[in-house]
C-alpha cells in the first residue's frame, strides 16, 4: 500500500516509520527544508518487510505540488500538519482533485473537529484531545458508555464500558444475548488480559468491554451494558 503523509513533524515521522516497518511505501511531504535536512537522516531504514520512505519538499496545499508528487497513485493520504486549516485543504484536494480512496486527518484544535467531515474530503478524523478525554473518562467511569473513536464518517463507532456489579449483561453467554445485528463486541479487557469475545464468553463485573456500534444500535448496546 502507498501512503502519502503531509507534515513531517513528530506525528508524521512516527506514522511514516511504523508504516514503512509494516512494508508500505510512504511519501512524506514537508514544505520546510530544514525539517527534512534535520529529520531525514533518522528515517533511513532498513525497514522490515520491504517498506520505504520517500521525502519530498513541497507545499501539500498546492495542487501543482501534489500533482508533481503523483498523489493520484496513493491509497491513503494522512493530513498530519500542525495546522487545522492546512489539514482541511489537503484533505479536500486529496479527495476531490486526486480521488484518493481514504483520507485521514489530524485535528489539532478540538473546537474544529466538527469541520472534519466528508464535505472536506475527510474519511477519518483523529482528535488527540478528544481521545485523551475519552480514555480519561474510561478510566474514571464505571457503568457508563464512553465513545473512543468514530469510523466511516460517523457511521460506525468504537465504544467502551467498564461493567458495574449490577450490569444486566453479566451472567448469560453472548450467544444468549439479543445483540443488535449492526453491533458486535470486539474485545474484553479483564485483569490485564485481552479476551476475544466468543459465543460462550460470559461477562464479569469490572470487565472493560469494547464494542463496535452504529448510531442506530448505540442506545441498545448502552442499555445492555449499563442498564441505562
Amino acid at each position: 500500500m502507498k501512503v502519502a503523509i503531509a507534515g513531517a513533524g513528530n506525528v508524521g515521522q512516527f506514522i511514516a516509520n511504523d508504516l514503512a516497518d509494516a512494508g508500505h511505501e510512504v511519501l512524506l511531504i514537508e514544505q520546510d527544508p530544514s525539517v527534512i535536512s534535520r529529520s531525514a537522516p533518522t528515517l533511513t531504514g532498513p525497514w522490515q518487510n520491504g517498506g520505504s520512505i520517500e521525502w519530498r519538499t513541497a507545499d501539500a496545499c498546492e495542487v501543482t505540488s501534489l500533482r508533481e508528487a503523483d498523489l493520484g497513485s496513493v491509497d491513503v493520504v494522512v493530513a498530519a500538519t500542525g495546522d487545522d486549516e492546512d489539514n482541511l485543504v489537503i484533505s479536500l484536494l486529496a479527495k476531490q482533485e486526486f480521488a484518493v480512496p481514504r483520507v485521514v486527518a489530524r485535528v489539532n484544535h478540538p473546537k474544529n473537529e466538527w469541520l472534519f467531515n466528508e464535505n472536506w474530503g475527510v474519511d477519518v478524523s483523529v482528535s488527540t484531545p478528544h481521545l485523551i478525554l475519552a480514555l480519561t473518562e474510561e478510566a474514571l467511569s464505571v457503568g457508563s458508555l464512553v465513545r473512543l473513536l468514530q469510523l466511516e464518517k460517523g457511521r460506525a463507532r468504537l465504544v467502551e464500558v467498564t461493567l458495574a456489579d449490577d450490569s444486566p449483561i453479566i451472567g448469560p453467554m453472548i450467544r444468549d444475548l439479543d445483540v443488535p445485528r449492526d453491533a458486535t463486541f470486539v474485545a474484553v479487557l479483564r485483569e490485564d488480559h485481552v479476551v476475544v469475545p466468543r459465543g460462550d464468553t460470559v461477562f464479569q463485573a469490572g470487565d472493560e468491554v469494547i464494542a463496535l456500534v452504529t448510531p442506530d444500535s448505540e442506545d441498545e448496546i448502552r442499555r445492555m451494558l449499563t442498564g441505562k
